[in-house]
Parts: structure tokens; sequence; C-alpha cells
């Protein structure tokens, strides 16, 4: 895909900058709540609990604003979602100076990893129907979901989907952007969305002395490593595959890992380029024009700086919204990219079968050693790929393709 350079027109910027909206709402909506969980669980002050907020959203925010302005294209990062479910398991029995010295080592990690470009690599010997099918396996339970919330929430869920096929049918463009509008409205009007409880503060940032254990290194800091790298850096990458971007992983790896490093001693664990919210901002629903995408890339980033500059006050507001909102909206959006993906599965019937292990495998969502599904799934298809079509040469002869 070309990224050379378009001129920009005032209405360019609508489009993704409300994809970027509903990446963010979704980010924070969805799985933040594990954040307040871990910390928690492992009995951080409240003023450690706002750093930790303050470190991810600002590092995340100023790494994908300066590789989407950078690169041109919409390089969504995101903090790691594995990541924290897995810390909520050895944060409470691990101090916590060693458990940001854990972070330190991680990112230190991705960088090495990204200044090898060993990964880049990698990425570049997947196959493309592979690579489609891994993300539509991934994306698959949004989509399923934004049909289940109808029997804990029919109302709106019903409101949104016909609402969603009637913007569709008179103006594809802003069905998305309608279907946000239209739901929080119904949840104002419906008095479900309390906005008395929110009162902004700016947050303050809360430096941790690292500490370094050989425990640490090796009960933390690695599972981290390898959690985020499977589960997050590898279908991140992918996702800008599916949708024809070529930004090398490695500067992505090493500006991530840049900025894991500067903020873990104020908390923040990893930073990586985002899979399920990025494929929001990477499709044609963000722009028709993909060299105009990168918009999304930079919104994204100006919203996550402001949702870091206030903290948990800013970042609870997206929490109180309902689930089934949350998820409905989330579903909906993403229905162009898992369509997209599956068609893109299914093109080559030489690799058509391998790509549909790869989607079911993802799908199922099996988690071993700790590993989430998307990692085995890779595993599974590409273990097929190589046993139905050859050698390793079967995977060099057929990278993944826009």
């Amino acid at each position: 895909m070309t990224t050379s350079p378009a001129r920009l027109r005032p209405a360019d910027f609508f489009s993704p900058t409300v994809a970027a909206l509903i990446s963010v709402l979704v980010n924070y909506g969805g799985t933040f709540v594990l954040v307040f969980q871990a910390a928690e669980l492992s009995r951080l002050t409240p003023a450690q609990t706002a750093s930790w907020v303050w470190a991810v959203s600002i590092g995340v925010g100023v790494t994908g604003a300066l590789l989407s302005f950078r690169y041109k294209e919409p390089v969504i990062t995101a903090w790691s979602t594995p990541g924290v479910a897995f810390l909520a398991t050895v944060m409470p029995f691990t101090p916590y100076g060693e458990v940001i010295g854990a972070y330190v080592i991680s990112a230190l990690g991705f960088i090495v990893l990204g200044l090898s470009g060993a990964f880049e690599k990698l990425v570049r010997m997947i196959p493309g129907g592979i690579a489609a099918g891994l993300l539509a396996g991934i994306l698959l339970q949004f989509g399923v979901n934004a049909f289940g919330g109808a029997s804990a929430d029919p109302l709106l869920v019903i409101v949104l989907v016909i609402s969603y096929a009637l913007l569709k049918r008179y103006t594809s463009r802003f069905a998305v952007v309608g279907i946000l509008v239209v739901g929080v409205a119904m949840l104002i009007a419906q008095h479900r969305i309390d906005f008395s409880a929110v009162h902004l503060r700016l947050a303050a940032p809360v430096f941790e002395m690292p500490r370094f254990s050989l425990q640490a290194l090796l009960g933390v800091a690695l599972p981290l490593f390898i959690i985020t790298l499977t589960g997050q850096y590898m279908p991140g990458m992918l996702v800008l595959r599916n949708d024809g971007f070529k930004t090398s992983a490695n500067p992505i790896l090493t500006v991530t890992g840049l900025g894991s490093l500067i903020m873990a001693p104020f908390g923040a664990h990893a930073f990586n380029v985002a899979a399920i919210t990025a494929a929001i901002c990477t499709g044609p629903d963000a722009h028709p024009d993909a060299r105009k995408r990168y918009i999304a890339g930079l919104a994204c980033g100006a919203f996550y700086i402001v949702v870091g500059t206030f903290g948990v006050t800013l970042a609870t507001l997206f929490m109180v919204l309902p689930k089934a909102f949350i998820t409905t909206l989330a579903g909906l959006a993403l229905l162009g990219a898992i369509g997209g993906s599956l068609a893109n599965a299914m093109a080559d019937a030489r690799t058509r079968e391998t790509a549909l292990i790869t989607f079911l495998a993802t799908a199922a969502n099996v988690t071993l050693l700790g590993v989430g599904g998307a990692f085995w799934g890779l595993v599974a298809g590409l273990t097929a790929h190589l046993l139905m079509h050859g050698g390793s040469r079967a995977l060099i002869g057929s990278p993944a393709k826009p």
C-alpha cells in the first residue's frame, strides 16, 4: 500500500477521529477494569493506582501518535491486556519495587528485539491467508458479543443493530458514528449515565525506584514479555498487514519498548501495538482513503493523553457505561474488519483450509502454559500449512498479502 502524502481537507478528520474515539472507548470501557482489580489485589495506594493509569495512558498516547505521524499509517498502540491479567496473579506476592524492576527488564527486551530485526522477519514469513484467519478468529468473539448482549439489555441492543442497518443503507460511511450517537442519547434519556460522580482532577505521577531480583525476572518479567509478544504484538502486526499497511515491526517494538522503559517507574507495565481496537481504525470505516487513516492514530494518541492527564477520574467515566453498550458498539464497529479478514482468509484456494484451521483454532481461544488463544491459533495454522504444503520454503514463498 502506498503511503505517499495526501492532501487533507477538514472533512477528512471527522471519520478517523470518531473511529479513534470508539477505539479508546472500547479500550477503557472493556478490559481496563483489570488494572483496577490488579491494583486492588496488590494493595496499591490510590496515588499509585492513579499513577499507573497516568503512565499507561500518556505512554500509549505519545508512542501511538509519534509512530502514526512518522510513518503516516494508523499505528494504534495500547497497554498489554493479557499482561494485566497475568500481573493480577503475581503482584500480590511480589514487592512493588521488584514488579517495577520486572517492567524495566521486559521493556529492555522489546527494545533489543526491535533493534535486532528478528521479529519483523518472522511476521513477513506468515502467509496472508493465515494472517487473515488469525485476525478473523480474534475478532469473532466481539461480533458474537454484539448480539449476545441482547439477553441482558434487549432494547438497547435491538435499537443499535437496527440503527446500524438503516445507517449502512443510507449513509454507510457514518454508520458507526451514528450508532455511537444513538446509543449515548438513549442511555442519557434513560438516566443510565451518571456524570455527577465524575470529578476531574489532574493526575500526579508517583515514582517508584525499580528493584531487581532473580525471582521477579523469572516470575514476572519473562512471562510478561512472552505474553505481550505472542498475545499483542503478533496479532497487532497482522492487523496492520491485513489492511495493507507496511510499517516494519522493528520501529514499533523499539518505540513502544522505549515508552515502556520511561514510564515503568511510574507504574506502566507494557506498551504494544494494538490488535482488536486497532482494527476499528485501520479499515475503510475509518476513512475510504487508506493514506488518510493515520489521522485515527493521531486522534487516538490525543484522546489517550487527555484521559491520562486526568488519570482515574476520567478513565472511570468510560467504565460506568453499560457493558452491553460497549460490546455491541465494538462488535458492530468491527463487522467490516471481521468480514474483510474472512474474505481474505478464504480468497486463496491453496491456503483456504489452513486459513480456516487458523480461524477456528484462534476462535476457540485455548489457553495453554499461560499463553492465549491467538498464539496457539497461529501455531496450529502454521503447523497445518507446513504439513500440507511442504517445509519452510512454503512460508517464505507466501508472505502476508495486503
